[in-house]
């Protein structure tokens, strides 16, 4: 097999859709037993910031709306989790059953407060970091 370039790879990548890359995401996690991680969480936790992390949280302009249990009415849960994302209904049951799990990432406050208060509408427990 010919080795491809990174800009080969990122054009094969853009032909695909948001599920297949997401199922790729998973492959790749399994077969080289990693986890993909957001950038931004590397940045705040980064040595030497002396005291960053309080002027990081006094600016934050993107906020991780993570679901920590699905409560006694799961499948209104997965339901609000698919109004939310671009989930199918497997992806989205297995991450609410998969909980403590991130529904949405890098979001603006007032749509991370939306999406707490519809998953709390539907029975769950959610976070906003």
């Amino acid at each position: 097999m010919a080795k491809l370039s990174q800009d080969e790879l990122l054009e094969q990548f853009s032909e695909m859709t948001l599920l297949e890359l997401s199922e790729f995401v998973k492959k790749f996690e399994e077969k080289f037993d990693v986890e993909a991680a957001a950038p931004a969480a590397v940045a705040v936790a980064a040595p030497g910031q002396g005291g960053g992390e309080a002027a990081a949280a006094e600016e934050q302009d993107e906020f991780d709306v993570i679901l920590t249990g699905a409560g006694d009415k799961k499948i209104q849960v997965i339901k609000v989790v698919r109004e939310l994302t671009s989930l199918g209904l497997k992806e989205a049951k297995e991450l609410v059953d998969g909980t403590p799990k991130p529904v949405l990432e890098k979001v603006a406050k007032d749509a991370a407060d939306k999406a707490k208060e519809s998953l709390e509408g539907a029975g769950a427990s959610v976070e906003v970091k």
